[in-house]
């Protein structure tokens, strides 16, 4: 190989490995590693970390999920399963395991990006309001960033989930016990649905968002953490509490 090719190899190479260990750093060393990666716009590998993570949990959830026992009880609740022969609750396990496939790989592939590129324009929108104006990029970057906690999680899952025979989705909501409403036992729903929001790997997406707002916009730690944790309020109190307690009274 000449002499030019080879270099331009090994620069390719450690651009490569420099811009998957950037973002690496925000594990180990939050406050500097979020800023050089926001700063750097490394969102690309961070993003596909994140849909490969997820898309890993939920393909093997469905391939591990025993999903008899949760449709009998869905068709018993609609009062759908006394008219069922036995054919028909076969082919209704059968679909719903395939839609749990697909909704796996789709949450991780599809739906993922789009929750990253949703909060990159929130992060836009609230530079504007607060005349910190930065780079769109840079805040791709910082809501990407502050997504790797959740693509641990979903490695964690992952992972346990692969030590299981069989599985259902009760069994799965515990698997990890990151929430406080995975930990208290005896809860009424309305309140297991509240402690489900003080949830470690959210608070630690919550605290890497304030950290890269900071270092795209220029805010201070302080405010940028702040208004994470506003972000996060409202998102918990419509999507972890709100919505499902709507759905649960319909």
């Amino acid at each position: 190989m000449p002499e030019d090719e080879r270099r331009t190899s090994l620069r390719d190479l450690h651009h490569h490995m420099t811009s998957l260990a950037q973002p690496a750093r925000v594990f180990v060393d939050p406050l500097d590693g979020t800023r050089a990666a926001v700063e750097a716009r490394r969102w690309v590998w961070p993003l596909l970390i994140l849909a490969l993570c997820v898309s890993a949990s939920g393909t093997l959830f469905s391939l591990r999920w025993d999903a008899s026992p949760d449709v009998i009880r869905q068709l018993q609740g609609s009062g759908e399963l006394m008219g069922l022969s036995e054919a028909d609750l076969t082919d209704k396990i059968q679909t719903e395991s395939r839609k749990a496939l697909v909704g796996g790989i789709a949450k991780g592939v599809i739906l993922m990006p789009l929750m990253a590129l949703l909060l990159a324009c929130i992060l836009w929108v609230a530079s504007w309001l607060f005349d910190r104006p930065a780079s769109f990029e840079q805040l791709l970057s910082a809501a990407v960033l502050a997504l790797l906690p959740i693509a641990l999680y979903h490695l964690i899952l992952t992972l346990c989930v692969a030590a299981q025979h069989s599985i259902t989705v009760a069994r799965v909501m515990n698997l990890v016990p990151s929430n406080l409403g995975a930990v208290l036992q005896g809860l009424s729903p309305k309140m297991q649905r509240v402690a489900s929001t003080v949830d470690f790997f959210n608070f630690w997406s919550t605290g890497l968002l304030g950290l890269g707002f900071s270092a795209a916009t220029g805010m201070s730690r302080g405010r940028a953490l702040l208004l994470a944790v506003a972000l996060y309020a409202m998102y918990a109190g419509i999507f972890l509490i709100g919505l499902p307690a709507q759905a649960g009274a319909q």
